[in-house]
């Protein structure tokens, strides 16, 4: 059996760093070895901008060496928000392929429990605007709850339930909470967008938390980033408004902790004995 703790893929490098760091965390914790695997992406990034180590690995390659390799199944961690959405329908859709694909080298996967499954992500989001809070010694401040935007619903009532679960969490730490996205205003369900809460009273002026609903650093999150630039822009827009942006969830040690229970889990009911 191959286990692979699995993303969306990024070219940033920051993205693949952080899934290696993951990954080493998950096997330390679960006892196995679990492969850092990106859907897509990551093998286009040159190797000098990854300090040297190995180069990036997605998802069909890594299914080929692996069946080449005599392996038959397969053990995925989802690395996502939420992996009930767009992405995460996708990559089943590709590993279904995939099985039909390698039909003379038939192989079956499953998918342990993800991050939203439990009330982690509640927690860490919670953690991270209080860390916020404490490093700028804000008082009570207007925080906004942004992902990334989509076309699928899914991960938009995920967004919403996240927000109410954070706003009563926080409680009287902050004035209030509104959930957002970064990008997808052509489906309503991603509205408002980021830019437009950034507008809105009570969240355009003085000191707002962004709390980042995104798991690793890229070309979203990252330093100099999509987020990071619509509030730079926001701010010049209204030179009253100061934001400041959360840590990523998924670089919080409860996230690979969460994962890990969620494998041994899995790996508790599956008999057959474990390959690396």
């Amino acid at each position: 059996m191959t286990i692979a703790l699995i993303d969306n893929g990024s070219l940033e490098p920051a993205a693949t760093r952080n899934l290696r760091a993951v990954a080493a965390e998950l096997s330390a914790s679960a006892d196995v070895t679990a492969h850092p695997v990106s859907w897509k992406h990551s093998d286009r990034i040159p190797l000098s901008a990854l300090d040297g180590d190995a180069p990036g690995t997605t998802l069909a390659p890594f299914i080929r060496a692996q069946l080449a390799a005599g392996e038959r199944r397969f053990v995925f961690v989802p690395f996502f928000i939420s992996a009930q959405g767009a992405i995460g329908s996708a990559l089943r859709s590709d590993l279904e392929k995939l099985q039909r694909r390698h039909a003379a080298t038939p192989f079956d996967f499953t998918f342990t429990s993800g991050l939203a499954d439990t009330d982690v992500m509640t927690k860490i989001v919670a953690d991270r605007v209080r860390e916020i809070i404490a490093l700028a010694s804000l008082k009570r401040p207007p925080v906004i709850v942004v992902d990334h935007g989509g076309p699928s619903l899914a991960s938009a009532i995920l967004r919403n339930r996240l927000a109410d679960e954070i706003r009563v969490q926080l409680g009287s730490e902050i004035t209030s909470l509104a959930a957002a996205s970064m990008e997808g205003g052509d489906h309503a369900h991603n509205l408002p967008l980021l830019v437009e809460q950034l507008r809105t009273p009570g969240f355009d002026r003085g000191d707002v938390i962004v709390a980042l609903l995104f798991l690793s650093p890229g070309r979203h999150a990252g330093p100099g980033g999509d987020i990071v630039q619509i509030c730079r822009q926001a701010e010049t827009a209204t030179p009253a408004l100061r934001c400041h942006l959360t840590e990523l969830v998924g670089t919080h040690p409860l996230a690979a902790t969460t994962l890990a229970a969620a494998l041994r889990a899995t790996l508790s009911t599956v008999h057959a004995p474990l390959s690396a």
